[in-house]
This record gives C-alpha cells, sequence and structure tokens, in this order.
C-alpha cells in the first residue's frame, strides 16, 4: 500500500505545506518573477525530501517483515530540473542583457533633449513650491499623532509620506498604521481610522478622521493583508512598490504599479497599475495611458532613476561604457520633486561618469506619465550647492536638504532648507546653478518671498563703489573656516550681527584680527548674514 500510494502521499503533502509557503510569501504566478521560481525549487525539494522519508520508512517496514527492499530512494531526476532551469535562467539573462542589446535598454525611456528651461518651467511661484522635505513632514505628522491620545496607543503613523498634488495644493499624506498584532484584532472591525495630510509649502499638519475605515492595509492580517489581498485578486502580477493616495475628495486609495519584465527580472517598467480602494477591497486595473488625473504616482523614482542611467549609459553600446565612455553620463546621488501642472516631477541632475563635481544638465520627469526632457544648463552638482549653502552657517552646524530646482527670474537657481539637529527648517538658501560659489541665506522667520528678494538683490551683476554701505564695527568672535578650499571669516558684532568675508578681500588682515577689535567695513546688501566687500582697520 505504502509502495504504490508514495508519490500519491508525497505530493498530496507538498501541496499542503506549498499552499501555507504561498499564503505566507505570496509568490507571483509569472515566469519573469525569481521569487516565483524560488517558490517553484522549493516545492521540488520538499517533494523529493517526503518522498525519500515515506521510500525510507516503507525499507524499514521490509527490512521488519523480511520483505524486498525498495532499493528506489527516491526520484531523483526530478532534482535535475533546479540546476536546468537555473543554467536556463542565466542563458536567457545574459542573451537579453545589455551587452547584446545596449540599444533596447537605451531605449527604456524617451527623453527629449529640445526643451527650454524657462518656457518649460514657469517662473516660481512661492505659494506653490514643496519647501519641506520628506523628513521634516513626517517629523510634523508624528507630532499631531501624537497630540491625538485616544489613536497614538492603537495606531502609528506610517513612514510613507507620498507627495501629491491634491486639489492645487502641495501635500504629503500617509495613513496611519495598526500599533500591532493585538490592536489589529481590537480594532479591525472599525479599521484604519484616518490619514494625516502635511502642507508641503507652511507645515500645516491634520488627521484627516474617516467615517469608514480603511480595512486592507499593509499592517493588517490574514485576508486583511493589503498585499495578500492583491495577490489572490491578481495570481498573476508582479507588484511595484506601492504608494498611498487621495483623490481630489479625500477618498484613500493605494497605487499599486503592474511590473513587467524581460527575461527573469530585466528591463523593468511599468505596464498597468492597480487603484485599490482600502476601504472595502475594491480595485480596478488600468493601462498607463488611461491613468486618472488625480494619479500622480505611476512611476516609482527609482525605476526613472535606473532607466535614466540606461539612457545615459548605453547611447554608443555597451563597449564604450567599459571602454573610452565617450558621452557616457549618470544621474546625480539624489533626487527631490517639483510640481507643475498639477502633475508631479522627479527632478536630478545629470553628471559625467568621469567627473563628479559639476552637472553637464538635468532632467524633469512625470511621474504619471513618464515624459521626460533633459535641459542641457551646465552648474554645479547638488551636493557642491549644498556644501556651499552649510558653508555660509557654518558655525550653526545646520544641514542641507537636496536642493529643489527653480525657475528665479528666468535663472535656473538651486532652493536649499537648512534644518537644524531637530529637523526644524532655520534657513532659507539661494544658489546660482551655474556658480555655486553665488549663494545667499536667510532666516526662515522672514518667509520664502524676502530670501528670494535677498538673492535676487545680491547677485546683482554689477555695482559701483558708491553703492556700497559703509559702517564701524566691534568684532565679538571671529572663526576662519574653509570652503572649497577658500579661506572665509566669519564675524559677529557687538549688535549680534553676523558677518562673511573672503580672505581675498584683505589677506594682510584678516589672519591677525582678534576680538575687541574695530573695523570698518563696506558692504552691498544687508542680510542675516552680511557678505563683506571691503574691509580694513
Amino acid at each position: 500500500m505504502i509502495k504504490k500510494n508514495s508519490k500519491l502521499f508525497s505530493l498530496l503533502f507538498t501541496i499542503i505545506i506549498g499552499s501555507i509557503v504561498y499564503y505566507v510569501i505570496l509568490p507571483p504566478i509569472n515566469l519573469h518573477s525569481l521569487v516565483f521560481w524560488f517558490f517553484v525549487f522549493m516545492l521540488i525539494v520538499i517533494f523529493y525530501i517526503i518522498n525519500n522519508c515515506l521510500n525510507l520508512s516503507q525499507n524499514i517496514i521490509y527490512t521488519i517483515t523480511g520483505k524486498r527492499k525498495n532499493n528506489n530512494l527516491g526520484t531523483h531526476k526530478i532534482l535535475l530540473f533546479i540546476p536546468i532551469v537555473i543554467a536556463l535562467i542565466i542563458i536567457l539573462n545574459i542573451a537579453l542583457s545589455p551587452v547584446f542589446n545596449a540599444k533596447s535598454y537605451y531605449n527604456r525611456i524617451k527623453v527629449s533633449e529640445d526643451g527650454k528651461f524657462t518656457t518649460d518651467v514657469k517662473e516660481v511661484d512661492f505659494s506653490k513650491i514643496p519647501l519641506l522635505d520628506k523628513d521634516s513632514s513626517q517629523k510634523l505628522g508624528d507630532r499631531t499623532m501624537g497630540q491625538m491620545s485616544e489613536l497614538v496607543s492603537q495606531f502609528d503613523v506610517s513612514n510613507i509620506y507620498t507627495q501629491i498634488n491634491y486639489n492645487d495644493k502641495i501635500i504629503r499624506v500617509t495613513p496611519l498604521e495598526y500599533n500591532g498584532f493585538i490592536k489589529y484584532f481590537t480594532n479591525r472591525k472599525n479599521g484604519v481610522t484616518g490619514y494625516i495630510t502635511v502642507d508641503s509649502t507652511n507645515g500645516e499638519s491634520k488627521l484627516v478622521k474617516l467615517s469608514k475605515g480603511m480595512k486592507y492595509m499593509p499592517s493588517a492580517m490574514f485576508n486583511e493583508n493589503l498585499t495578500r489581498k492583491l495577490r489572490f485578486s491578481y495570481p498573476f502580477d508582479i507588484f511595484g512598490e506601492y504608494s498611498f493616495e487621495i483623490d481630489n475628495k479625500g477618498n484613500p486609495y493605494w497605487i499599486v504599479p503592474v511590473v513587467k519584465y524581460v527575461g527573469v527580472e530585466l528591463k523593468r517598467d511599468i505596464k498597468e497599475v492597480i487603484i485599490f480602494n482600502p476601504i472595502d477591497g475594491s480595485s480596478k486595473k488600468y493601462s498607463v495611458d488611461k491613468v486618472p488625473k488625480w494619479v500622480d504616482h505611476v512611476y516609482p523614482a527609482d525605476l526613472i532613476i535606473e532607466q535614466v542611467d540606461d539612457w545615459g549609459k548605453y547611447k554608443n553600446g555597451f563597449i564604450n561604457t567599459k571602454f573610452g565612455q565617450k558621452g557616457v553620463v549618470k544621474t546625480t546621488d539624489g533626487y527631490n520633486y517639483i510640481v507643475k501642472d498639477d502633475d508631479v516631477f522627479l527632478y536630478t541632475g545629470i553628471t559625467s561618469v568621469i567627473s563628479d563635481e559639476s552637472n553637464i544638465g538635468f532632467i524633469l520627469t512625470n511621474l504619471r506619465t513618464k515624459e521626460t526632457n533633459f535641459y542641457n544648463i551646465a552648474g554645479a552638482e547638488e551636493y557642491s550647492a549644498m556644501s556651499s549653502a552649510e558653508g555660509q552657517v557654518q558655525q550653526m552646524n545646520y544641514v542641507s536638504t537636496f536642493p529643489l530646482l527653480v525657475n528665479l527670474d528666468n535663472k535656473p537657481t538651486y532652493l536649499i532648507s537648512l534644518k537644524d539637529r531637530a529637523g526644524l527648517v532655520k534657513m532659507y538658501a539661494f544658489v546660482d546653478v551655474k556658480d555655486y560659489q553665488k549663494v545667499v541665506v536667510t532666516d526662515s522667520s522672514k518667509g520664502i518671498k524676502k530670501a528670494a528678494e535677498n538673492y535676487l538683490n545680491d547677485t546683482e551683476d554689477t555695482e559701483s563703489d558708491s553703492k556700497l554701505i559703509k559702517k564701524d564695527i566691534v568684532v565679538k568672535q571671529i572663526k576662519d573656516v574653509i570652503i572649497d578650499g577658500n579661506t572665509y571669516y566669519y564675524i559677529i558684532d557687538n549688535n549680534d550681527q553676523k558677518y562673511k568675508v573672503s580672505i581675498k578681500i584683505n589677506r594682510n588682515l584678516l589672519p591677525f584680527i582678534k576680538e575687541n577689535d574695530t573695523l570698518k567695513i563696506e558692504y552691498s546688501k544687508e542680510n542675516d548674514v552680511i557678505d563683506i566687500k571691503n574691509i580694513e582697520r
């Protein structure tokens, strides 16, 4: 009986164990997925082990009863399936790799190179610019949640904080989540009761309570878990990174991109989008060109960076990327978002692979349509601009956010927020994209418009000596710092006004200045940190 049915029993046990594993890891039934093949290989190994165990028990019984032993301890041939498939996957992926298909990787994203920045990007409207980054938004959102005593013990705040354009406002939105296994069971009847929004322009944070709670969430258990619900509804699809958004009426949705590959997880792209209602579990799949306009995040930022890097790398073939590297460019290490025309755009700089100190231009990509434009404007690499901004107030130990690219007075300009250790924005810095030495910082309490005004006034091309303001000051404190190889002196006078002066202005005097010295200075504009044009005793 055991001999005849060992394979049947092995298959049955494998199905039972495989069903449990499938329920836990939720692999897509898709030949392009590496997780799917891992799951198949695991089932083969499980079947082999169970079948061998049954045959071994059969031989033990035959030994005890004196019957003839079964010398076949299992179906060994089935294990050959694993190395054969692995070899085929490797061969297929090599054949489909950039080594032989550089042109197709170059064409993963269409990049228009004939755009004009001042035409495509309107003059900055400071009422519609995201001054707060994700980290600052998260601190504000967590603080708002902490004020809700009836909720803070039951729910956590997700760290998603998706930046969206909501009814012409730039906000970040993130859902609440169940606070652990026990809190899920005590709250699952009503679901997750709300989400948090943070206005990226003014920092206003609020908790939006829902009349009906969200039941299908990443932190929910069993069949109410978001991924499990999606997997059972779409067993063959490979899901990308989820984003949380709200429509124009404030209704919450999960935006789930459906990923397509060639080979096994090569040349990733998005072919469809699932819009999932976390309240009732309903969902609808859209092709990428039919997604509703209120959706802002169809293409994940990391996918856009990956595709733009391939565009910059493989234009002149695969061999050129290894030898010569003619025309090979890459994205800089970082990105940010800007909002225009009711859509969210990803911004990142483009730099040569053989130089990391300057950009040859930058790209803007619409995260809903993947429309991408390259602007051939050479200038400072973002981290150089960030260092320059930090150097203006080095004694404060402020940290720069990744720059926002804005059109200020018809010139591409970096806007940088300077934060203290608590993550609060203390100053704004404007930095000229073409010359990162042109930087002006302003206290955030004076407002972003005042900061822009200070920058524009300070960076006028010409100024006569007659326009310079003359003043006598008494040194209260002086400190020298080195910025990009140049020495600068920071001075605080008896009125606590701050000044900055380059060693080049008067190299015979500045190294010998001491506290309580009286100095005659000249400068052009009043700022939080005044740039000294002339200095003497």
